[in-house]
């Protein structure tokens, strides 16, 4: 009897590994994950990445230049370029929104402006309305990762659990050489996505997190927004009463998944319909974090550090997801957008600049993303990029742009200046989002993008993995 039912299960066992190989054999080599998922079976799939176990052909690091990620991106250099040394010697600062997307920006409910200070901002200064997230599992510590080095984010962590062990070549490196002090301030505490080991490996002069700022007035993962900005500012004026310019990004969190912030804290009446749902709560946190946002902003320009700084605003990543929104959420996005919620409105975040002394304001509608602020910083400032790779471009002075994706759409996917591109088994039967509002129905995309999206990839995952090993102390 014993014999039989090993045999038996000897052969039930043989049957399933076949058809495991049968499902996944001819669809391992898909690009897309939720097409490899969809034609493998969950089952099959889940075998198929457990044992994998996949590893990338690196390029030699030797042959990963400047040049030959500026003509996959087809970037144009200008021997003039605009703005360029608009802000020279001034500070820095960097504020990262918590899950600000772009449509907040004009929103208003019931006649009620929801962001009044970002729509001030946007009225005032550059505004980039075509500009998309680039973060993958670490949401807002990518987000710091990818603005912090113009590379992309690793295929299968977040960039804090990949690349801290690196030399990364950074933004505060940059500056550092260039005679900048640099610090990053957050108000969670430096172990949450291991953002401790990421800062060294970023070079920062200093963080400030928990420990710092508290933890009184604490929503969520740590204290308000009013907090995190008001000490900060405090902060500020230490630093600019030295006489050194200095460079600061400032990490917002009260606008945080899921968005219950208490009610004390609401400055907006939402009408029934917004009550009690994850759209609702979204607009109430993020009405809040616009009202904080302007505190700091008055708080800096009485401390007369607004108007010595370079500023730049953008949101870290998306709040909304549409494959996580129930009927009632996507019916109110719908409501908001005119039409149907769209995976190009999931990922637009904005991206304000203000220049100091500049009284120019302009919407601009070329594509950018998260990558290339670095790049178009070091413009403004006057700082040369020459001997630094960036897989970003200055966006003041291209009009074309090729945004490769990760995690929130599968590989593969990719943005240029007329559409989101998703593929399906390939790029013959993907799927193309029009940025324009209109939609049009010719090719927007091009497969010669497609494999250039995918090369770009491959480059920054190369050159980031041959980097130096950092030089760690005794203590650490």
């Amino acid at each position: 009897m014993n014999r039989v039912s090993k045999s038996f299960v000897g052969v039930v066992a043989g049957v399933s590994l076949a058809l495991c190989i049968f499902n996944i054999w001819p669809n391992r080599a898909s690009m897309n994950e939720i097409k490899q998922a969809e034609q493998m079976g969950i089952l099959s799939y889940e075998t198929y990445t457990i044992l994998s176990n996949k590893e990338e052909d690196l390029v030699d690091k030797d042959e990963i230049t400047q040049a030959k990620i500026d003509k996959l991106k087809s970037v144009q250099k200008q021997e003039n370029p605009q703005f360029f040394g608009a802000a020279e010697g001034k500070n820095l600062i960097i504020i990262q929104l918590e899950s600000f997307q772009n449509f907040l920006i004009d929103l208003k409910i019931d006649g009620q402006e929801v962001t009044p200070v970002m729509n001030s901002l946007v009225k005032d200064n550059l505004y980039f309305k075509n500009f998309y997230q680039m973060v993958g599992q670490g949401n807002t510590s990518d987000a710091e990762f990818v603005v912090n080095t113009s590379f992309y984010i690793p295929y299968n962590e977040a960039a804090t659990q990949n690349y801290p062990d690196k030399e990364l070549p950074s933004l505060p490196k940059l500056l550092k050489s260039n005679g900048y002090d640099t610090a990053t301030f957050h108000t969670n505490v430096v172990d949450f996505w291991n953002r401790g080991e990421l800062y060294k490996a970023i070079g920062w002069d200093r963080y400030y997190d928990q420990e710092f700022f508290g933890q009184d007035d604490t929503v969520f993962f740590g204290p308000s927004d009013e907090v995190l900005y008001r000490k900060t500012a405090e902060e500020l004026s230490k630093m600019q009463s030295t006489g050194v310019p200095f460079y600061s990004q400032v990490i917002s969190m009260t606008a945080h998944h899921p968005f219950t912030i208490p009610h004390e804290l609401d400055r907006i009446t939402l009408p029934e319909s917004y009550q009690n749902n994850m759209v609702g709560d979204y607009i109430r946190s993020q009405n809040y974090a616009d009202y904080a946002l302007g505190l700091f902003i008055d708080d800096l320009k009485q401390r007369g550090i607004w108007d010595n700084s370079l500023v730049v605003i953008y949101g870290d990543h998306l709040g909304l997801p549409k494959f996580s929104l129930d009927k009632r959420g996507l019916e109110l996005m719908s409501e908001i957008y005119g039409r149907d919620y769209s995976y190009r409105d999931m990922l637009n975040i904005p991206l304000v600049i203000s220049i100091p002394g500049q009284t120019e304001s302009k919407v601009m509608d070329n594509v950018g993303g998260q990558v290339d602020i670095l790049p178009t910083v070091a413009n403004l400032l006057g700082v040369s990029m020459g001997n630094q790779i960036h897989f970003g471009e200055d966006i003041l002075n291209n009009n074309y742009n090729l945004l490769p994706q990760r995690y929130y759409l599968p590989s593969g996917s990719f943005i240029n200046d007329k559409a989101v591109f998703m593929p399906g088994t390939w790029y013959d039967d993907g799927t193309q989002f029009p940025l324009a509002k209109d939609g049009v129905s010719q090719a927007l995309t091009t497969e010669d993008e497609y494999n250039r999206a995918l090369d770009l990839l491959r480059l920054s995952d190369s050159y980031v993995q041959q980097l130096p090993d950092r030089q760690k102390d005794d203590q650490e």
